[in-house]
């Protein structure tokens, strides 16, 4: 149970971690129109699938994690739990990617419609 709790903890940091928004200088920059690009490029960057980053590298996490530690001698049950600390890992790691991608999706769409992305 601990072990689950330290898992959503670390999943959830990671999360926080993660963040797609961008800054830009709006010097000049005409609020409203700035609102309505930001918001059609937030909507393009909620179009990359972080869920299926997530589980593919949960699948990943728990295959190798599981396998190392039988080549290594354990029993069932430290494979087991090793296996489901690498899917934890693993799927941790998937959604950071697919958060990161969105964010870049963000800045590229605003460089795009001419404006100074600062991050």
């Amino acid at each position: 149970m601990i072990e689950r709790v330290c898992a959503l903890m670390l999943i959830g940091g990671l999360a926080a971690c993660a963040s797609k928004n961008a800054i830009v200088d709006t010097k000049g920059v005409d609020q409203a129109r700035y609102q309505q690009d930001y918001s059609e490029c937030e909507a393009y960057a909620d179009q990359v699938s972080t869920g299926q980053a997530a589980a593919k590298s949960a699948g990943f996490g728990a295959v190798v994690s599981g396998a190392i530690t039988a080549v290594l001698g354990g029993d069932s049950s430290a494979i087991a739990r090793s296996a489901g600390a690498g899917a934890v890992g693993g799927g941790a790691g998937g959604a950071l990617q697919g958060e990161s991608e969105k964010g870049q999706v963000l800045r590229n769409c605003l460089r795009g419609r001419g404006y100074r992305v600062l991050n």
